[in-house]
């Protein structure tokens, strides 16, 4: 037996005896918890709701993740997008008019768009510079966040929580995580954001999370027929230009 409690909260690459490989965050199962739960009599690791049990495992590797890789924080998941996520997008966010209030951008307004905006994300995934999570509590999508239009130097982040889950600071949570993996994992040196100058709420979580504001843009974002002077905040390792 391999001593795989050592890869507990890493990111792995698993192969395994029937010559299936699996790839992601490794959260490890004692025998005792495992005997009590599903009846095995080893410990094993989990890689997302996958169990491989100890004597499954033919090779297991820690690796440096890239692209969209699972992000533990100390109240949710980070995840990648799944094809059954469709529904719930379209009915807790698609359908509520504070979810877009600010953007105008409604991806998953009907379920149809929602089903597409899933697919794209779920392709996007081929790209190691393809940033799109959801935020995961218990199985309950309370928050989206990702990274967009990456340049050598830079990238765009943004974020949304649906409204019932907002002021617990779970924006600002995923937020922070997400900045720290950009920047030190990725190495991109430059992330940037905005927010309506009305959005009070998005601009606390971008204060919070540790991105400065560079610079307002008077009435420099228009949604509908409303306008807004349009604030640009940074988060960077270096200054960043532009």
């Amino acid at each position: 037996m391999m001593d795989i409690a050592k890869y507990d909260q890493k990111y792995v690459r698993i192969k395994d005896i029937y010559g299936e490989t699996f790839t992601g965050f490794a959260s490890h199962g004692s025998e005792s918890y495992l005997m009590h739960e599903y009846g095995g009599d080893e410990d094993g690791l989990f890689i997302e709701d996958v169990l491989i049990y100890n004597s499954q495992i033919e090779s297991i590797e820690e690796i440096v993740p890239h692209g969209s890789a699972e992000l533990w924080v100390e109240r949710m998941v980070l995840r990648r997008y799944r094809p059954e996520d469709a529904e719930e997008l379209c009915e807790a966010f698609g359908k509520n008019p504070e979810m877009y209030r600010y953007s105008g951008w409604n991806p998953y307004a009907t379920l149809e768009m929602a089903q597409e905006t899933v697919r794209r994300f779920i392709e996007s995934y081929e790209d190691e510079h393809s940033y799109a999570w959801v935020m995961d509590i218990d199985d309950v999508i309370v928050g989206t966040i990702g990274a967009y239009d990456y340049d050598a130097d830079r990238i765009e982040t943004g974020f949304s929580v649906r409204p019932e889950w907002q002021g617990r600071g779970l924006a600002t949570e995923a937020l922070k995580k997400v900045l720290e993996y950009l920047t030190e994992n990725e190495g991109i040196p430059c992330v940037t954001a905005w927010c309506a100058s009305e959005n009070a709420g998005s601009r606390r979580v971008l204060e919070k999370a540790g991105m400065k504001l560079l610079r307002t843009e008077k009435e420099g974002l228009r949604v509908g027929d409303r306008v807004y002077d349009k604030m640009i905040f940074e988060y960077s390792m270096t200054a960043c230009t532009g």
